[in-house]
């Protein structure tokens, strides 16, 4: 849950009203924050988000841009003036495999003092915990722009050939000597490992700014008290996410009074200038929003209330801010008309029809089936039902088995329905490779299949064991205790999948029906993984098993 803190006396200033803080508890709620506190001695006031799809609210800058509206000092989206420049920022191919993307600009004309300098940074600390995934989807520089010359290359290079000091050291360090030495280097390297070359962005002179997504130089990336002129850079794995922390940034330090210019990033391939403004529109009626809410609005009541949360809106065509990726369906939209118009005013309705709900029979046989897997000493985890086919096939070495894939997702990494739930048990593997092992987990989930026009969904789950000593055996008496004790008679039988060790996977079936593959992982999808150790696993269709055991 991100916390942010702020002077009330700024945020009064970026507002232009004096706000009684009873006042800003109130509005906070609008962006689903919750008000903490103030401190009268310190002027500071604190302000939680218990979520994470707003992280443009995560500043001083976007809250106090969220009451401008609700307040009718602003009407639709805020404007965000972009300069064209010459800057740039060349990326090499060998950055591919490694950390692939890079956005930049620079905001010029506005001198920070220390207040404001521990506000960037605290944004910038949010977007890459929290947002990116702790660095690992998106980290941020901020530069002083007056050191760097310009062209600024972004590139891979091995361990050991580039030394710099790092920030708030005083010797120079090679990339391997950071990881190991330097604090931040201990707290991140687990992003870089099993990498053989790094990334480094270096400027035409050759000088170091930073080693993304660890640290900067302590040269370049140290901003001091009456800089006035920044340079931003953002590196990850997720463009649409860099992107968007790119365009949180700029509309944050424009409207600190920042001139924000644009840097053009050559690609191999292509170039690319950012900030880049989506001019993303969704369509909504007054229908849909009767439907929805129980409010029969005019289309003008509709404006009025979209551009009080900084929405464009005319003729049922909704313009959604360049801050904001969290508008996937007309549905958000409406919601967030439901959020301007109070939800506290939507007169409650009493209920037409009164019924008793009950647990059905095949959520009574899941539990069991979970509780029977929890009691063989394995742990439950718990993950998205939205991945990507990277995760469920390109791992896996399999081919695409009928995705339901998302028109217009947030994020890359939430692209499609999962298909099936062991590659999801294998992304856990990799990322806990320090905790110590026998590591055995489940997961059970709803997944979902495509068939050419017919959707259908399954209940499964799927089990993992990574050991030394894991082998089928080990994973196929866990399947017999499972089995067993779902009084379940099954057979099994040899086939093929390239997820798995030929000869070492079998096919469940039950009633003449496949509804299991159990055996242990394959060596190259370990490796596409990054996991070290066996993993042997299966992954059983609960519903088709429950169906036919009950026919």
């Amino acid at each position: 849950m991100p916390t942010i803190t702020f002077s009330l006396k700024d945020l009064n200033a970026l507002v232009g009203k004096k706000l009684s803080l009873e006042e800003l508890k109130d509005l906070v709620e609008y962006g689903k924050g919750e008000y903490d506190g103030y401190d009268k001695e310190t002027d500071e006031v604190s302000v939680s988000f218990g979520d994470t799809n707003l992280p443009y609210l995560w500043s001083i800058e976007g809250i106090a841009r969220l009451l401008k509206g609700l307040i009718g000092k602003q009407k639709g989206i805020p404007p965000l003036k972009i300069n064209k420049s010459d800057y740039k920022v060349i990326v090499d191919k060998s950055v591919d495999k490694i950390r692939p993307y890079v956005v930049a600009f620079v905001a010029k004309g506005r001198k920070v003092d220390d207040y404001l300098i521990k506000q960037i940074i605290q944004l910038q600390e949010k977007l890459c915990e929290n947002y990116g995934r702790r660095r690992e989807k998106v980290a941020i520089g901020i530069y002083s722009y007056k050191k760097i010359n310009f062209p600024v290359h972004y590139k891979a290079t091995e361990p050991e050939s580039v030394k710099f000091i790092p920030l708030e050291f005083r010797k120079e360090m090679t990339q391997q000597e950071i990881l190991e030495e330097h604090p931040k280097g201990k707290e991140y390297a687990w992003i870089l490992e099993g990498k053989k070359k790094y990334p480094i962005l270096i400027d035409s002179k050759d000088q170091v700014l930073s080693f993304p997504p660890i640290i900067n130089s302590n040269i370049t990336g140290k901003v001091e008290e009456n800089e006035q002129d920044l340079f931003f850079e953002a590196t990850g794995t997720d463009m649409d996410a860099l992107l968007l922390s790119a365009n949180i940034f700029a509309q944050a330090l424009y409207e600190r009074g920042f001139s924000i210019c644009s840097v053009d990033v050559k690609y191999p391939t292509k170039t690319i200038t950012t900030p880049h403004l989506f001019n993303e529109t969704i369509k909504i009626s007054a229908e849909q929003v009767e439907k929805l809410l129980g409010l029969g609005l005019k289309d003008t009541e509709i404006k009025k209330l979209l551009e009080k949360l900084q929405y464009d809106y005319s003729n049922g065509t909704v313009k959604i801010p360049h801050y904001r990726r969290d508008i996937l369906h007309p549905v958000d939209i409406i919601e967030d008309i439901g959020t301007a118009y109070g939800y506290k005013k939507i007169e409650e309705l009493p209920l037409k029809s009164y019924t008793i709900g009950k647990t059905t029979p095949l959520v009574k046989f899941i539990d069991k089936a979970r509780d029977i897997i929890a009691g063989l000493g394995y742990q439950e985890v718990i993950s998205p039902i939205l991945t990507n086919k990277s995760f469920l096939y390109e791992n896996m070495n399999i081919e695409d088995f009928g995705t339901v894939e998302i028109s217009e997702y947030m994020s890359e990494s939430y692209s499609c329905i999962r298909t099936w739930i062991l590659p999801i048990l294998l992304e856990v593997l990799s990322k806990n490779k320090h905790i110590e092992y026998p590591q055995k987990i489940f997961e059970q989930g709803l997944v979902s299949t495509r068939k050419n026009e017919t959707i259908t969904d399954y209940e499964r789950i799927a089990v993992a064991s990574a050991h030394d000593g894991v082998d089928f055996t080990e994973i196929k008496q866990v399947l017999d205790s499972l089995m067993r004790m779902l009084d379940v008679k099954y057979e099994i039988e040899e086939t093929d999948n390239d997820a798995f060790i030929p000869g070492r996977v079998g096919r469940v079936i039950v009633n003449g029906k496949k509804i299991a593959f159990v055996g242990e992982i394959a060596p190259k999808v370990l490796d596409n993984w990054k996991i070290e150790v066996p993993v042997a696993g299966f992954e059983l269709n609960l519903s088709e098993l429950f169906e036919g055991m009950n026919k």
